[in-house]
């Protein structure tokens, strides 16, 4: 039998050195989750520590990623390739034991976490992802999908918004292979929580649809593994384990203060503590039975031999449906994606419609979807608006009484509001044996954001979301930690300017667009046709590295003729030169760069100012992201040096300054509430002021 306590104490006394090597860090959760951490990984965690991506492992989420010494002391000790020299350098440059849990950075971290309330979000969107892909793919006999998600999470959590938007939707989707071990404390960095923290946590999960187990003693292993035991039974609800633990337990005079929270014990409290624990080794010294009792590796490779023989079985009984899966899982797009991708381009580029890029999104959508089975979509409560469901993405839906994914749900397309251009088509049966791929998120984007994260790292699918520019605010730091994860996440923001109208300020993006194209790497598109939507769509969709941002009108955009598309995929190209206009022999004199809706001002622009022999080049530049990537002598052939630059967009003039611009049509002041074209003459964008801007930067 292992020996339990000294398992829980190796974790306190690595995560106290570590602490106090590096001063720096929070020793205090770890030594609260030992037991819990030794129930988990001892007696129910599925993992193999040789094979961190295994696919068919469970995975665990530290919600509270403060507590990152216990996942660095657990993963060492049950033989992941993290030595203890890394425990050594936490906190250091170039470390893999970075403050906060890292994935792609540390061998068995799943997400990165850090801001408190999206593990617990990402966990959520991990366990639907799992819960679908075994709709979608699991047989009789053959279940190749099979996975628990459990995640960690301490009051912090707990008080964040956007762990109440998705512990409620985990509760409507049934998410019954999601278990959350709750470290009740009661302590944050101000001290107890109880003057600002009084909520009923058993209540609140009940009214979520959640199973609630205790509060129970997580100080007991033995207590939390029996637990962790009777979750796993549930078939239709997701589990919430409370944990009452105290923090820093072990240390006798930091032990249930705030003091153990966010900073070294101290050498004197150390010595104290080691006493106490009767922990008689020195700094990072793991005895020999410890580490035999935590060691994984052999369980681990028997755990995921097994699986692999099961898939073996799968993959001779299904083939096409074993290749599908393995392509899936590896994040790789089918075979014919590019001529998809090329076909859908020139479809939209020969039809030449005049509608609203979100109109453009939903057509190249219809084509992506069908092609693409992993593409999940939603929407945050605006799918007439957004236009993110097709005719290939039937609504998801689960059983009310089994928690079941409901399968063959007919795809119809919502009812649109009355700003849009068409109307539903008749509800398209879909094909036989199809999971619902379009999510109703409700008004939840942070939720919805953080999902996705996690949906995009648990592999399988491809998440995309919808809601108005204006409300990336809300989800920003869920955008932003998929950028930093580099995962490929697809954001769907319309409605995005002064020309969504009569809503005024509140929903009219200004600083937006700027705002999201300073997070690096997140790939920001502003597309100004169906053509260009289209190839905004295919860019996101093979960007594997990195998220994508998709800005797009409410109102409609004329199709401009294009001479060729291969250059718009370089984020900016030269749409027209001046014998477009009937300048075949005048010198150009300057470059009008726009974006979007406001591509059609340039191109009038351009011809007003040819009726005066003034010679102007327009550049369409969907994606100054994309554009900023390529070589100097892409960008010299573009936007020629010599050259005065006028930029034209509904939005914060300040990013464009940087591509030496003499001068920007822009807004930086909020809008109003009218109809869009009085908006449009009010601030300035028509082609009249486009072309007087042009003329009054050649004369300065």
């Amino acid at each position: 039998m292992a020996n339990q306590a000294l398992m829980a104490n190796a974790i306190r006394a690595l995560a106290m050195d570590a602490v106090q090597q590096a001063n720096s860090g929070h020793p205090g959760a770890p030594m609260g989750m030992a037991d819990m951490a030794v129930a988990l990984w001892g007696d129910h965690l599925r993992y193999n520590p040789a094979n961190p991506h295994w696919f068919d492992r469970d995975r665990f989420v530290l919600s509270n990623g403060h507590a990152s010494m216990m996942l660095y002391a657990v993963l060492h000790l049950t033989g992941y390739d993290l030595p203890i020299g890394e425990l050594k350098n936490f906190r250091q440059l170039h470390s893999k034991t970075a403050g906060h849990p890292e994935v792609d950075v540390t061998p068995g971290v799943e997400t990165t976490t850090g801001p408190l309330g999206q593990g617990i979000t990402n966990a959520v969107g991990f366990a639907l992802a799992e819960k679908l892909l075994a709709a979608e793919f699991n047989r009789k006999s053959h279940d190749i999908v099979d996975h628990h998600t459990y995640a960690f999470l301490g009051d912090g959590c707990m008080m964040e918004g956007i762990s109440h938007e998705a512990c409620a939707l985990a509760g409507a989707w049934h998410l019954n292979k999601l278990i959350a071990l709750y470290d009740d404390n009661g302590i944050s960095i101000d001290g107890q929580v109880k003057p600002w923290y009084i909520d009923n946590v058993a209540e609140r999960f009940h009214a979520y649809g959640w199973h609630v187990i205790g509060p129970i003693d997580g100080n007991d292993a033995a207590e939390v593994s029996k637990a962790i035991a009777k979750a796993k039974q549930s078939t239709d609800k997701p589990t919430l384990i409370n944990c009452k633990t105290v923090i820093g337990k072990g240390s006798p005079n930091r032990a249930g203060t705030a003091k153990a929270h966010g900073e070294a014990l101290g050498a004197e409290e150390i010595k104290l503590t080691r006493d106490a624990l009767d922990w008689h080794y020195a700094p990072f010294e793991i005895p020999a039975e410890v580490y035999a009792d935590w060691d994984h590796k052999a369980a681990g490779a028997k755990t995921e031999a097994e699986w692999n023989e099961k898939f073996a079985a799968y993959a001779a009984a299904f083939p096409e449906l074993a290749a599908d899966f393995t392509r899936r899982m590896k994040g790789e797009l089918p075979k014919n994606f590019h001529q998809v991708a090329f076909d859908t381009v020139v479809a939209a580029h020969t039809k030449a419609e005049t509608v609203a890029s979100r109109k453009a999104s939903q057509l190249a959508l219809e084509s992506f979807t069908a092609a693409l089975p992993e593409m999940l979509g939603g929407s945050a409560d605006l799918t007439g608006s957004n236009l993110t469901n097709t005719k290939s993405t039937p609504a998801l839906r689960f059983d009310p009484k089994t928690g079941a994914v409901v399968m063959n749900m007919p795809a119809v397309e919502a009812k649109q509001g009355a700003e849009d251009e068409a109307k539903p088509e008749a509800p398209v049966e879909a094909p036989h044996g199809t999971i619902g791929r379009h999510i109703n998120y409700g008004v939840r984007e942070f939720g919805m954001a953080a999902i996705m994260n996690g949906v995009a790292l648990h592999g399988g699918y491809i998440p995309y979301g919808g809601t108005f520019l204006t409300f990336s605010d809300y989800s920003r730091n869920a955008i932003r930690m998929a950028a930093l994860m580099k995962h490929r996440v697809i954001h769907v923001f319309t409605h995005d300017s002064i020309g969504l109208g009569e809503d005024g300020p509140t929903h009219q993006s200004i600083e937006h667009a700027a705002s999201l194209r300073l997070i690096p790497n997140l790939d920001v598109w502003r597309p100004g046709d169906t053509a260009e939507t289209a190839v905004a769509w295919a860019v996101a969709l093979q960007n594997q590295t990195r998220p994508t941002a998709l800005l797009l009108s409410r109102q409609n955009i004329a199709y401009i003729p294009k001479n060729e598309l291969g250059d718009i995929s370089r984020g900016a190209y030269v749409l027209s030169e001046p014998e477009a206009v009937g300048l075949k022999s005048k010198k150009t004199v300057a470059v009008i760069i726009a974006t979007g809706s406001e591509v059609q001002l340039a191109i009038a622009a351009q011809k007003l100012l040819a009726e005066k022999k003034i010679a102007v080049r327009v550049v369409s530049m969907p994606s100054t992201t994309t554009f900023d990537r390529q070589d100097l002598a892409y960008k010299k052939a573009v936007l020629p040096k010599k050259l005065p630059r006028i930029a034209v967009e509904m939005g914060c003039t300040g990013g464009w300054w940087k591509y030496g611009c003499a001068a920007v049509v822009g807004i930086d002041t909020y809008g109003e509430s009218a109809p869009a074209p009085e908006l449009f003459k009010y601030f300035g964008f028509t082609a009249e002021n486009v072309a007087a801007t042009v003329e009054a930067a050649l004369r300065d």
